[in-house]
Formats: C-alpha cells, structure tokens, sequence
C-alpha cells in the first residue's frame, strides 16, 4: 500500500495532498496544473515536500517529523515521463538492460523475456531510440522501469505527447502491464477516456488539492 500525506508551497500555489493506494492502477486525474505532476515528483523523490509523510508498504520514503528522505536510488520506483527519456546512443536492448542495472539487479533472462513479451518489443532490439516512433519509444520506457523490478511505477502523462491513433495503439499494452506485471502503478492523466481505460481507482485533484477519490464515476 502507498499512503501520501504531504504538503509544498510552489510560490503563490500550495500542493496538499492526502491519499492511499492499495494497488493496481491509481489515477491522479485532473486539469493542468492542478498539482498532479509535483505529487508524483514528491513520491519519486525528485521534491522534498515541505511536511507529511509517504509510506510504500513497509518503507517509510519521508517523514518530516522523523527527518527521513530517501534517496530516489533507494526507493524502487520506475518511473515514466512523458517524452520516455531514453538515451539515443544506446541500442534498445542497452536501454532496457539499463533499467536492470539501475535497480542494483543481477541479468535475469526470465525477466527481460517476459517484459519484451509483454511489450511486443522484442524486435525492435538492435535499433537506436531514433529509429523508433513515438509509442514504440513509451513501450521501451515501461519496460525499462518495469526491469528495475520496482515496488512502484509512476506514470506521468505517458501517451501525452501521442496522437489519438498512436494512443489507441498503445493503450493495450498499458492495460497489460497494469493487469500482468502485478506492480503497483500510479498514473498520471487529465484524458478522461484515457483514465477510464486505465484506472482501477481515481483521486481526483483540483488546485493543489485531492478533491475526491472513489472511481471512474468521479469523471462524470
């Protein structure tokens, strides 16, 4: 289970936010700027919130009043930004394989079989990240976060920069990750037909704040 209690002033805009998650697919659903990118930084560890606590089972990722703040690299969380972050020089296997180091992992070859079956990427190994289209580039991400064999993965806005047909494509995929990977998953979005394709269960943000929680029902 994740339970996020936090709270950062960003200027003028205050992010407070209070949720848990018991597994599958969590969606942080809301408008731009509502706040949804800065929860999931704090949970990565990429913002230190400015008081509260989060908790990802039985590690304690922060806690203010404990002054305990993880470092990202010891937090076993994948994440995926929107424009994937891939490094271009690198083949797609080396890019895959380096989510495996990232998380301190001996090679597993269970492992990487299962991830580029499940992505249908097996073909595309040899070949460089410039030579991949925008959906195929996300398909790699997920499954180098998926390698590093996180406790979490955190999703921000992944298909964001697709187009319609390019999303309706991959979408699957994302459906086979949440339902076969069993990691928990953190999902950012303001795409209703997307949150409702995706989400097991729904916090909806407004202004900084989780206004409700509950599921696809609170689209409506």
């Amino acid at each position: 289970m994740l339970v996020v209690e936090v709270e950062k002033k960003l200027g003028d805009f205050t992010v407070n936010a209070l949720f848990a998650s018991e597994g599958g697919a969590t969606v942080l659903f809301g408008p731009s700027g509502a706040g949804k990118t800065s929860i999931i930084n704090m949970i990565a560890g990429l913002m230190k919130p400015d008081r509260g606590r989060i908790l990802l089972d039985d590690l304690v990722l922060f806690d203010k009043d404990a002054g305990i703040d993880l470092p990202v690299w010891q937090r076993r969380i994948g994440t995926v930004f929107q424009e994937g972050r891939l490094f271009p020089h690198m083949s797609i296997k080396s890019n895959l394989d380096y989510g495996r180091w990232m998380g301190g992992h001996p090679a597993d070859p269970q492992a990487f079989a299962h991830a580029i079956e499940l992505l249908d990427i097996g073909h595309l190994l040899d070949r460089r990240p410039g030579k991949l289209s925008g959906g195929e580039r996300q398909r790699v991400a997920f499954g180098r976060a998926l390698l590093m064999k996180p406790r979490l993965l955190l999703l921000d806005e992944p298909l964001a920069s697709l187009d319609a047909g390019r999303k309706d494509d991959i979408l699957p995929y994302l459906e086979k990750l949440r339902d076969k990977a069993k990691v928990p998953m953190i999902y950012v979005s303001h795409d209703a037909a997307e949150v409702k394709r995706i989400a097991t269960r729904v916090v909806r943000v407004e202004g900084g704040k989780v206004a409700a929680t509950g599921g696809v029902e609170l689209l409506s």
